[in-house]
């Protein structure tokens, strides 16, 4: 069984869920049950679904949770884009959460490409 808190996709991923927990707290009330819920689950969904990963048998289902994370930082990355197009981020904090978020997949990418070696 892996230690999910040693691999530093998961470290950056819980790091963006806390900050991205914390600006989306400023979001318009209005949107409690519509973008700040649905950005707030995408994000957490990156280290759950890597931690989740770690605690399975084999390198094909850890593969598997992996490309799950995947989906949820590339989610993610548009409700970012939203919420900076809606003028609830500044575009300073979109530009960090960005290249965090990009930086993310990335090695969530490379990291499944050692597993299916």
């Amino acid at each position: 069984m892996r230690d999910f808190k040693k691999y530093d996709i998961w470290q950056l991923s819980h790091e963006l869920t806390l900050e991205v927990y914390k600006i989306t707290s400023g979001f318009p009330k209005e949107e409690l049950f519509g973008l700040t819920s649905q950005i707030r689950r995408a994000v957490s969904s990156i280290p759950t679904n890597i931690s989740e990963g770690c605690g399975r048998n084999s390198d094909k289902e850890f593969n598997q949770f992996l490309n799950i994370a995947l989906g949820s930082a590339s989610e993610t990355e548009y409700l970012l884009t939203l919420s900076k197009d809606l003028n609830y981020i500044e575009l300073n904090n979109f530009e960090t959460f960005n290249s965090k978020i990009n930086l993310i997949k990335s090695k969530i990418y490379k990291l499944k490409l050692v597993l299916t070696k």
